[in-house]
């Protein structure tokens, strides 16, 4: 029978997104990460994350990172 974990998990994948736009140097292209829109847009309504077009495509960047 699996143990269960005592530490607290997030439900959702938020905190892998930012672990991996910090991973990337603090953005990335939209197009090229694989995360859920919702996940998404929980980051940007906690002003986390934003979202840039450049003209060459969508980023999102880290919100500390500048």
């Amino acid at each position: 029978m699996p143990k269960k974990s005592t530490h607290p998990t997030p439900t959702d994948n938020s905190s892998l997104c930012l672990q991996y736009l910090r991973h990337c140097g603090g953005s990335a292209r939209l197009c090229h990460i694989n995360f859920s829109l919702s996940v998404i847009q929980t980051l940007v309504n906690q002003k986390r994350v934003k979202i840039s077009n450049t003209g060459a495509g969508f980023f999102i960047e880290l919100e500390d990172s500048k």
